[in-house]
């Protein structure tokens, strides 16, 4: 069962790295354009030197992809080795063709595509590697979005860009792709984000065993029902809203008539669990 469940991630992780493959052949290489993160690295090393940029993007994700190992679980990092080889094979097979001639064209639809297929990998439990595994870390003991850290991370990348090739207008367009390729990422991938679940069930307790397996904590209030005077229980839990399909999930499969109200939670003061 193990070996089948993880056959649909790694599927979505070659067609994540396709994605990116894409966003780096079509748009940015071509016009001498960085992407985030390490494959940035790559590529100013790749203008400079010559050498092949997919292969310098494996090599310097190897060590990243080491230390994300010990501290983000194999699983998750299995499944960004998956997507970082792919994305150097795909950038091995994919032709460099210039779609347009417009710069800001091409860093545009190049951050775009790059941030779609980083966030395909983010949302099904990998990373496209380099600075996504850097920002997921951190975000992991602070409280901070991954796509902001991710152009906080990449502001280094495009300054040496911009002295190292003495062409400030590519620096500049590269941070405009870095910054819809973070927007986008921020936009699905929202582990930072607070939800409050408040769930009036006649199934407490398989409902809260349930909920602490996540694990998250859970409080039982007591209710009376106004019209009914009908006495039930209430369970009020914090997550996510990356947690937040799973958890209308799990409420269907145990009480499909159980009451759910989610609001949106401004901030967590406390023992908030954030791995």
């Amino acid at each position: 069962m193990k070996r089948i469940a993880i056959i649909g991630p790694v599927f979505l992780m070659i067609i994540s790295a396709a994605v990116v493959g894409c966003g780096f052949q079509l748009l940015l290489i071509p016009e001498k354009l960085l992407s985030s993160g390490l494959s940035g690295v790559a590529m100013i090393i790749g203008y400079l030197s010559g050498w092949n940029i997919g292969w310098l993007y494996f090599a310097l994700n190897v060590p990243v992809l080491c230390w994300g190992y010990f501290v983000l679980g194999k699983r998750f990092i299995f499944l960004s080795m998956v997507t970082v080889l792919c994305t150097a094979f795909f950038l091995q097979v994919i032709p460099e063709i210039r779609l347009t001639n417009d710069r800001l064209l091409a860093s545009v639809f190049g951050g775009v595509l790059v941030g779609l297929g980083a966030t395909g990998a983010l949302r099904f439990g990998g990373s496209s590697g380099g600075f996504d595994i850097i920002a997921s870390i951190i975000s992991r003991y602070r409280n901070l979005p991954i796509g902001i850290l991710i152009v906080l991370l990449n502001t280094f990348v495009v300054a040496a860009l911009g002295f190292l090739q003495n062409d400030w207008n590519a620096a500049l367009y590269s941070m405009l792709s870095i910054y819809l390729t973070g927007k986008i990422i921020d936009a699905v991938h929202t582990p930072h984000l607070k939800i409050t679940a408040f769930i009036v069930t006649n199934q407490t307790q398989e409902m809260a065993a349930r909920l602490l397996k996540i694990p998250r904590g859970v409080t039982i209030i007591k209710t009376r029902g106004a019209f009914t005077s009908e006495e039930r229980d209430m369970l009020m839990t914090v997550t996510t809203r990356y947690e937040l399909a799973e958890l209308r999930k799990m409420i269907k499969e145990i009480d499909a008539k159980a009451f759910v109200n989610i609001v949106q939670t401004v901030d967590v003061i406390g023992d908030f669990r954030r791995k």
